[in-house]
């Protein structure tokens, strides 16, 4: 059996280098399309996100957004050492990716449309909080979610305080942004951070999709308002921590800890930290 909407062709919302936007019967897609790179959240992905989710908020017509990806990986940490190593040595680098990651997170959370996360694969860093920013989350039984950035010596600060906490409780969302330990999606699935779960990598875009399809059928006066008195609380605690968690994330990024994270990773061994 067909829904009206696989009897339609999609339309394309803009030519892009890091993912793939189109909408088709009120429903659009998004998906990320550098699977050899891990689908970072990098220099490329993030303006390249930020305007897709721009067009989705210029369209009336779109009542629901599936989020999903190419390849193995949802979506990975978006840097490696080289990288780490010139943030270490460049605030005003980090400034311009701290304020670029908030004004991202701040607009998943205010879209008018409802929007499924379909993990593949691993969602880690700032790949994991955009999906639980989102306002469903279908993973594949193969996913993990995992916020990782305390293992490079930064601050979980860009969003994590504020989605973590709020799915699975302050506790222990504090045990696994301390440690970067990955949530493999079925445990994922019970602590409540995952919605939906499917069999195989390739059904979580399909079944992300279906989902989609079935809000946007309803009527949306009342899904999009429901939304918004959900997320409203979202936002309230955003407003909270998410300016001092950036703050902190950026002295850590530019920390001597940081530089020993690096070097430790090169040269292979634990790393050795001064204390405070």
């Amino acid at each position: 059996m067909t829904s009206p909407t696989d009897e339609m062709a999609d339309e394309s919302l803009g030519e892009f280098a890091a993912l793939r936007l189109s909408v088709r019967g009120g429903v659009a897609e998004l998906v990320l399309t550098r699977p050899e790179e891990g689908n970072p959240f990098d220099g490329t992905l993030h303006p390249e996100f930020q305007d897709a989710i721009g067009r989705l908020r210029s369209r009336r017509d779109i009542r629901a957004a599936v989020i999903g990806a190419t390849g193995e990986m949802f979506s990975g940490s978006g840097g490696n050492l080289e990288f780490f190593q010139h943030v270490n040595r460049d605030l005003g680098l980090w400034l311009e990716i701290g304020d670029a990651a908030r004004r991202l997170f701040l607009d998943i959370l205010d879209l008018r449309m409802p929007v499924v996360a379909a993990l593949n694969g691993p969602a880690r860093g700032f790949g994991a909080t955009v999906a639980l920013a989102c306002d469903a989350v279908v993973a594949a039984r193969s996913a993990s979610l995992a916020e990782p950035h305390v293992t490079m010596g930064l601050v979980a600060g860009d969003g994590g305080p504020v989605v973590w906490p709020h799915s699975v409780g302050v506790l222990r969302a504090k045990r696994y942004l301390l440690t970067g330990d990955p949530i493999p999606a079925e445990d994922a699935f019970r602590m409540g951070l995952v919605t939906d779960l499917v069999d195989q990598p390739a059904e979580a875009l399909s079944a992300g999709r279906a989902l989609a399809a079935r809000i946007a059928a309803l009527p949306p006066l009342a899904v999009q308002g429901t939304k918004r008195a959900v997320n409203r609380g979202l936002l309230a605690r955003a407003g909270e921590v998410l300016e001092l968690g950036l703050a902190y994330e950026g002295l850590a990024a530019t920390s001597a800890d940081m530089r020993e994270v690096i070097t430790a990773h090169r040269e292979g061994r634990p790393g050795r930290f001064a204390g405070r």
